[in-house]
């Protein structure tokens, strides 16, 4: 499997994870964030960022990706992202994260949906359609199967793209972000995890 393909594989495992949170129970996906305990065989503890200590179970299959940072000015007209934002005071969007996909990975998740990061926080997986520069950094445009909107991106917001990681990268202490299914004895089984790397921690 190529490198594009195993990004785009592991994409879709993620934001089709995303979509079922909403609507999360037992044995649905779950999104874990937090930091790296250790990595013992299969077996990964992650210390979440809501205090708890969780244990997952990651097979070989798991997808396993890193970030790289790229810059606003790198999202253009026809790229392809999934931008986290919540609503202002006069309802207008602002990103709380963007990630621009590999063109590999066009397509994936499409649409508008409720994310995580905050009360009334949503994702928007669309396409940019137009980049209009103002005062307090892009409007992007984004549209999608059944709908479109426009969002602001701060100049300050996280922008980044994801790369190719290997179990090697899953060491004490780094940042990560985990698509993850609540299993029967309390623990999870991992499906995509995001690692942190040269720094740059998953935003999502």
């Amino acid at each position: 499997m190529s490198i594009r393909l195993k990004l785009a594989v592991s994409f879709v495992a993620l934001t089709l994870a995303g979509t079922a949170f909403a609507q999360a129970s037992a044995g649905k996906p779950e999104r874990i964030r937090g930091e790296i305990v250790s990595l013992s065989g299969d077996t990964l503890q992650v210390h979440r960022r809501s205090g708890d200590t969780v244990t997952i179970e990651v097979d070989q299959k798991a997808g396993v990706n890193a970030v790289k940072k790229i810059e606003l000015a790198d999202i253009k007209a026809g790229s392809y992202v999934g931008a986290a934002a919540m609503p202002g005071p006069d309802g207008k969007l602002t990103a709380k994260e963007v990630v621009v996909f590999p063109e590999a990975a066009r397509g994936t998740g499409e649409g508008h949906y409720a994310w995580d990061l905050g009360a009334n926080s949503t994702m928007t997986n669309a396409n940019v359609d137009t980049v209009v520069q103002g005062t307090s950094g892009r409007d992007l445009k984004l549209s999608y199967k059944g709908g479109s909107n426009t969002i602001n991106v701060p100049v300050n917001v996280p922008v980044v793209t994801l790369i190719p990681a290997t179990r090697a990268d899953l060491t004490t202490g780094k940042k990560v972000f985990v698509v993850a299914t609540p299993d029967k004895n309390g623990s999870y089984d991992g499906h995509v995890i995001v690692v942190e790397k040269d720094g740059v921690a998953p935003p999502m």
